[in-house]
């Protein structure tokens, strides 16, 4: 049976790469997560033994898909991954132990998923650690349950200009932001602007693998762990270059809408402390409280 044609089967090999043998500059690479008593399922290609490598001018870009009983917007995200037009995709979900059909959606597609997992997790950014250890790709991007690539062609756009990203240890872009009647393009901001809080969505960003691999998220934090992980970057000289253009799309009424202050007081929390800084964020929140207040007068 001819395999189908998505961005992840194209470079199927059965050569199992070195790097889930062996460590490879001290840094480590699950084939599969371990065995215990709360993995619920696995699968997908990887258990097939099919893998797939980097090419010369195709790097392989490592998708993760991070889930919880997303079963009404999953199926979207897939399809816009699996239909990129760019052929050298690794493609791993991970998903926290749904119990609303999230899996049957998953094994839908499992023709055209390198690893998928179930099991109950230590929340978001847990799940996405998860995600970097089974990575084997030379870059990697997260897109969650609901979140999509802007259009099929975005990876190829992103790619076919190797002085782009040459050297680059973060590519981040714009995205576009979905509200229940319109929707809108969000340019992304400075990094010397990043003091201020999150200048780009996370699901515009591909981070060069290696560079993840020794810095993961901080499970500690709520809301903010990918925030402290680019700011950080930025403050350890890492290269993060800006592309011209929209990556993503995603939905309005995330975590960081709903409990905007909450977000804004962790940004706090990870920068550097000075006057400027300290008056910036204070007024900042005010600024929210003040919003929130009137927003409230409005639906009375």
């Amino acid at each position: 049976m001819k395999t189908p044609d998505y961005s992840t089967t194209r470079h199927l090999t059965p050569e199992k790469p070195a790097c889930f043998d062996t460590s490879q500059a001290g840094l480590t690479t699950l084939q599969k997560i371990p065995d215990h008593d709360g993995k619920i399922a696995e699968g997908g290609l990887r258990l097939q033994g099919q893998f797939k490598v980097s090419l010369n001018e195709k790097p392989l870009i490592t998708v993760v898909t991070v889930v919880y009983n997303g079963a009404d917007c999953l199926e979207g995200t897939i399809k816009s991954v699996i239909e990129q037009r760019y052929d050298n995709v690794e493609y791993i979900i991970v998903d926290g132990g749904s119990t609303d059909g999230t899996l049957d959606i998953v094994r839908k597609y499992e023709h055209a998923i390198d690893y998928w997992v179930s099991e109950p997790d230590k929340g978001i950014y847990d799940a996405m650690n998860k995600g970097i250890d089974l990575g084997s790709g030379q870059w990697i991007n997260f897109m969650n349950a609901g979140d999509y690539f802007f259009d099929i062609d975005i990876l190829c756009k992103i790619f076919r200009n190797s002085a782009v990203v040459s050297g680059a240890d973060v590519i981040y872009g714009d995205h576009e932001v979905r509200y229940p009647n319109k929707t809108k393009i969000v340019k992304a901001g400075r990094i010397e602007k990043l003091w201020k809080g999150s200048q780009f969505c996370h699901q515009s960003v591909l981070v060069n693998l290696n560079q993840h691999k020794k810095n993961k998220f901080n499970i500690c934090k709520k809301m903010a762990a990918d925030f402290e992980f680019f700011y950080e970057s930025s403050r350890n000289g890492s290269l993060m270059r800006h592309v011209a253009c929209v990556i993503s799309k995603i939905s309005s009424g995330g975590v960081s809408d709903v409990r905007r202050i909450d977000s804004i007081l962790e940004w706090w929390i990870v920068v550097d402390k000075k006057t400027v800084v300290n008056l910036f964020y204070i007024f900042r929140i005010i600024g929210e409280m003040l919003k929130g207040g009137v927003k409230k007068y409005l639906r009375k």
